[in-house]
């Protein structure tokens, strides 16, 4: 998996670069305004500064100092508002101002069935394994905490901010009726599904791919795809599953995959509040030291799954590259 060798549309540069010789336009084509790197560190960047600082400014704008008190669905409207205006939009607009052609960057080909299937299984897989990993890891990181006061002041830190981010996303989550719960979908699952993907998956991956290898370009976008999302205890499950869609984007060479990757993932975490009446996702709750053999097995017995799938998946565009 650590070169993302499989390359679907290989087969292709000598007809593009034979086409290429035939079209004017394409010979005279100055190639990206601005070095690959340079362009994705922009998206990086820029996007961080425009969602999280332009984004604020706006919603401080709209409902004042007290965020609380501001109608919850106001709040969804300016998350779904924020999603388009500081992510979605500045992606396509950097990609088309750097690139020029956005279709080369942000590829939206219309996968195949047995392509959103077999990526889609691996998503089943993955969550469960995240959130077996995630009670792992926080037994752990309680057992240290009370060995150490440093452990423990960094995690009170965690912890506040958690209760932050918890007590935000649930408020969001919470849903009457179901016009109430379609637009909890859309400013959840749909939306952040689709900005996101375009501006990590698209224009930053792709931007990546330029210069260093495809899977270096996805765990990069990956870390900053985690840390983005200020969630501290999530960190590496986030970057993993960040990495997965960065695998599915470079391996199906289209953001369609990822984007329905994505979407599931977050449908997943408004179903099982509504259902469990905890977002499973964010939960920090540690288990007994009883349990911690059963969620050490099963956390292996699902990694076992995924590689599995990682192979089947390879194994699939090698023999449709070769057929």
């Amino acid at each position: 998996m650590e070169d993302f060798d499989n390359k679907p549309d290989s087969e292709n540069l000598d007809q593009n670069e034979t086409e290429n010789n035939r079209d004017p336009e394409k010979i005279t084509d100055p190639g990206p305004l601005i070095s690959p790197v340079a362009a994705a560190f922009l998206g990086l960047i820029g996007g961080f500064l425009l969602y999280q600082i332009g984004g604020g400014l706006l919603t401080l704008l709209i409902f004042g100092i007290d965020i609380e008190a501001a109608p919850v669905n106001g709040i969804r409207l300016m998350t779904i508002a924020g999603q388009i205006l500081f992510i979605l939009l500045p992606a396509l607009v950097f990609t088309k101002w750097i690139y020029r052609d956005v279709s080369s960057i942000i590829s939206l080909k219309i996968p195949r069935l047995t392509e959103v299937a077999i990526f889609t299984l691996g998503i089943i897989i993955l969550t469960p394994m995240l959130q077996s990993y995630l009670y792992i890891q926080n037994y752990f990181i309680d057992y240290l905490a009370r060995n150490s006061s440093a452990i423990n002041s960094i995690k009170t830190l965690f912890d506040s901010l958690n209760e932050l981010i918890e007590k935000t996303f649930g408020n969001l989550l919470k849903a009457d009726n179901l016009p109430e719960m379609l637009l909890v979908l859309v400013a959840i699952a749909v939306i952040p599904a689709i900005s996101e993907e375009v501006m990590f998956r698209g224009f930053i991956q792709r931007s990546f791919e330029q210069k260093i290898k495809p899977f270096w370009a996805a765990f990069i976008t990956a870390v900053f795809f985690s840390l983005y999302h200020f969630n501290p205890y999530g960190v590496l499950p986030l970057m993993i599953l960040g990495l997965y869609f960065g695998f599915a984007a470079y391996t199906s060479q289209s953001l369609i995959i990822p984007i329905i990757l994505h979407f599931i993932n977050n449908f997943s975490a408004v179903m099982l509040y509504h259902i469990i009446g905890d977002d499973e996702l964010i939960s920090t709750n540690v288990i007994d030291p009883e349990v911690l053999s059963s969620s050490v097995i099963y956390f292996f017995i699902l990694l076992a799954l995924f590689g599995l799938i990682i192979f089947s998946i390879r194994k699939y565009y090698f023999k449709l590259r070769t057929s």
